[in-house]
């Protein structure tokens, strides 16, 4: 009787079809389909395996990226950053000013800050979900030219509900912007070339959906929670 176990001990024999008689690979197929009927936690098994194979291939293929747009990331030109300006981890998110698990994931974050205040993160403006979500955007980079990003974002962050281009005019007035400067300053074509910009280096690094984090060489999607991100920096020091 032809045996499946001794089929399996060899793979290359099992490849090249020469080796057998048509019988015997009848027989072959016979046995496959019967042991795999028996034990259908084999198929869960391996499919389980080939995606943790084509996860880590990712993970590897996103750290080369990560790698080469470091500098961007990190230490972007726009200097959209909140936190500590000199702080010795670096957390990069990218975002959306109307995605629920962002605002989520913004009050994590500002546990991160107080439970470790030697962290720099970087607000990557990643619109998504539609024109209201460009307009804050917009309104976000322009109120750099009045030194209040950092209070800007985080009251936008706080929003409940959806934004629109009325509920964005409120926020920064109320954060001590200068509306109609404000207004003026977004019309600045530069804010639509950095928003193509990380679009396309979101797309690089595989990032669809928001909130998505990069901390170190290490990519996280979705709202992980607190604990998660100080155990991603605390590795990203590890490494150094």
């Amino acid at each position: 009787m032809f045996g499946l176990a001794a089929v399996l001990a060899s793979p290359t024999a099992a490849q090249d079809k020469s080796a057998f008689t048509p019988a015997q690979r009848e027989q072959l197929k016979t046995l496959v389909r019967d042991y795999l009927l028996e034990n259908p936690e084999v198929i869960a098994e391996a499919i389980g395996k080939l995606q943790e194979k084509e996860e880590a291939k990712k993970d590897q293929e996103r750290a080369v990226t990560i790698a080469m747009y470091r500098q961007d990331l990190v230490n972007p030109k726009e200097q959209t950053v909140i936190g500590n300006l000199q702080g010795d981890a670096t957390i990069v998110e990218f975002f959306d000013y109307n995605c629920g698990y962002c605002k989520s994931m913004y009050s994590d974050l500002l546990q991160v800050m107080k439970a470790d205040g030697k962290i720099k993160i970087v607000t990557k403006e990643f619109p998504i979900l539609g024109p209201g979500s460009v307009t804050a955007t917009k309104a976000a980079l322009a109120s750099r030219n009045q030194r209040k990003y950092s209070e800007f974002h985080q009251a936008l962050m706080n929003y409940k509900g959806a934004l629109n281009e009325a509920a964005i005019m409120t926020v920064a007035k109320g954060v001590g912007l200068n509306v109609e400067k404000l207004q003026e300053d977004m019309k600045d074509p530069e804010f639509d070339k950095l928003i193509d910009k990380n679009r396309n280096l979101a797309k690089e690094l595989g990032i669809t959906g928001t909130p998505a984090l990069i901390i170190g060489d290490a990519f996280v999607g979705g709202a992980v929670g607190k604990d998660r991100v100080l155990e991603l920096v605390a590795a990203a020091r590890k490494k150094g």
